[in-house]
């Protein structure tokens, strides 16, 4: 099996759909994803991942198969932050404060903080796990402890389009570490595709393996430049945004 990973086009985040940037970022993945085999399609239920989404799914001639699944939505979850003061996605922390905590390295205490308890954090995260093991279950893989039982060995391709945030919880729920240095060492840019295949070494027995992470091959032929969207600045002088 693989599955690819995408996040939606350069967000119109005031009204949950594209920016023009954004419209012709989905259209050049169009053009690239129209000459793959993709089985399945499944969407987030926001604007601007369905939007990506249709872009791709009028390209294969397959509108009417899109399946909007609610756990590819945006992680939601805001605690207040001690080092910001106010809610803030768990991506905005800031450096000095998750990287000095060995709790954000560990896939089971993470979210072992008040911060996090208050804000339901691990439940939310737990959702999208749940989220996805019935989707691939559905699709013959069945999540048996750190790896995956085989029911119905496949060569399908599902794509999955979704957000920067669940994207790394989705990595992190496949490959059981913590998400913290994913979210904060990583960045799924816009219409960024990511891919994993099954590796099934053991008849019945499966784990999947990253081949391709957050690939833009499709904005580099189209001479479109990738978006600056989930970066922070380069250097702190720069007008590029800081918090």
């Amino acid at each position: 099996m693989r599955i690819l990973i995408v996040r939606h086009g350069d967000p119109d985040y005031a009204n949950d759909t594209l920016t023009e940037k954004g419209r012709r970022e989905a259209a050049l993945l169009a053009e690239k994803l129209s000459k793959e085999k993709i089985d399945y399609i499944y969407s987030s239920p926001l604007g601007r991942a369905k939007d990506t989404c249709m872009y791709v799914a009028k390209a294969l001639k397959r509108e009417n198969e899109v399946v909007v699944k609610d756990w590819l939505r945006e992680f939601d979850a805001r605690p207040i932050m001690p080092d910001l003061g106010r809610p803030s996605r768990i991506w905005d922390m800031l450096p000095a404060t998750w990287s000095n905590d060995e709790k954000m390295y560990d896939r089971n205490e993470w979210f072992d903080q008040d911060y996090h308890r208050e804000a339901h954090t691990k439940e939310k995260y737990e959702l999208v796990g749940k989220g996805l093991n019935g989707l691939l279950a559905s699709h013959g893989y069945v999540r048996e402890g750190g790896y995956y039982r085989v029911e119905k060995s496949n060569r399908d391709t599902i794509a999955l389009f979704c957000h920067f945030g669940v994207e790394m919880v989705l990595l992190s729920h496949i490959f059981g570490v913590s998400p913290i240095p994913l979210l904060h060492g990583f960045t799924a840019l816009p219409t960024s595709v990511t891919t994993l295949y099954s590796e099934e070494r053991r008849k019945g027995i499966a784990s999947f393996r990253c081949c391709g992470f957050g690939e833009l091959t499709h904005l580099y032929v189209g001479n479109e430049p990738p978006s600056f969207a989930a970066r922070f600045c380069e250097t702190f002088d720069s007008d590029e945004r800081h918090d």
